[in-house]
């Protein structure tokens, strides 16, 4: 999974709302999830998207630039197999 960090310039609870229904309106991606931090007026994507139609999608509507693309995180799942293993030997 990727980890899509835009950042869009949204001012109101609507708009986020409206945001979220057009990134998940993109063709040919797998979305996990959609989180918004309105302070920082960041919109991080979790899944596999296009970038560049997410990115498109968003432009048309709100000023949006890309801020970071990178790995998601999965630390829990890795430390629950661990333990696992630790167990059987």
């Amino acid at each position: 999974m990727k980890k899509h960090i835009f950042r869009v310039e949204l001012s109101t609870e609507e708009d986020k709302r409206k945001a979220f229904i057009k990134v998940c309106e993109v063709p040919g991606g797998e979305i996990e999830s959609i989180s918004m931090n309105m302070k920082d007026k960041k919109m991080t994507v979790i899944g596999h998207i296009d970038l560049a139609r997410t990115s498109l999608k968003l432009g048309k509507y709100w000023e949006t630039e890309i801020d970071s693309v990178g790995l998601a995180k999965e630390p829990e799942k890795k430390k629950e197999e661990e333990k696992k293993d630790d167990g059987k030997k």
